[in-house]
This record gives C-alpha cells, structure tokens and sequence, in this order.
C-alpha cells in the first residue's frame, strides 16, 4: 500500500459526474492523504499506513519543530483512493496499472484504512471510490511524504 501525505491547511474533494459538482469530502488543517492499493496488500498493510498516518509527527510544536501529530493536535485526514500511485511507467509511453488491486479488493482496504485512522480518535473524510474526483488542497510547508507499508514492515 502507498500512501502520499501531504500536510494541509485546507483540503476537499469533489465528485463529478454528469456535469455535476458536490463536495464529498472537506477538511481544515490535517493531512490529505492519496492513498493506492496493491493487488499483495492485506490488512496488515492497511494497519501500518493507519497507525504511519495517525502517528507522524510532522506540526510545528512551541519551539518550531516538526514534533506534533494528528493526534496531538486534533486536525484531520481527508483519504482519496488513487490507484495511479502503482502505475508502472518504466516501458512504453501508457502507464500499466497491473500492480493496482482489483477494485472489490482496493475499495474493502480503502474503507478499513479509514476505519482504522477514525480508531485513533481522528476525524476521516473521504472521496468516493471509483468516481472521477477534483481534488483542491493548499499544502502547508509545503511538507509531502511518500509512505510505502511494502517498505515498512
């Protein structure tokens, strides 16, 4: 599973469809989070990114440090399923996404993803799965982590 945080002051995710904009999922301060899924991943994967997301210490304390985390200081996650980030690029010029989980699979991990970061007391928005999306964000720092639980573990 990979996970691209992205610290924000403002984040919201719209749906599009049949010329129609609504806003599925808006947020404050927190992280946006672009989250893809691998067609090996398991719950443990989704476990890893949700205590990574929860626990990463990445808000300015007092004294200016990168010392806090969402739990610290009550912000939020906006969670934007992107099967894009297993795109494999390397031959030829159409991106394969044979790595991407199918999406029974991909949307069942997304969902328990969410469920898990909600766990640690933190409030989740989300997209919505398997729809075109414009997502707008204004990154704070501007701070963007690559999480990879194939890397973590």
């Amino acid at each position: 599973m990979r996970a691209v945080i992205q610290k924000v002051t403002r984040a919201r995710v719209d749906v599009v469809a049949s010329g129609k904009r609504e806003t599925a999922g808006e947020i404050g301060s927190g992280f946006m989070v672009l989250l893809g899924v691998s067609h090996d991943d398991t719950e443990a994967d989704a476990r890893y990114i949700a205590d990574k997301t929860a626990n990463l210490r990445i808000f300015e304390d007092e004294a200016g440090k990168l010392n806090l985390s969402l739990k610290d200081t009550g912000c939020a996650v906006l969670l934007v399923s992107q099967f894009t980030l297993y795109a494999d690029t390397r031959s030829g010029r159409r991106p394969s996404f044979s790595n991407a989980a199918p999406a029974e699979t991909a949307d069942a991990l997304y969902r328990l993803t969410a469920e898990l970061i909600r766990g640690h007391g933190i409030t989740v928005e989300t997209g919505r799965f398997q729809t075109h999306m414009q997502v707008e964000l204004c990154n704070d720092g501007p701070v963007t982590l690559l999480l990879d639980s194939k890397k973590g573990f």
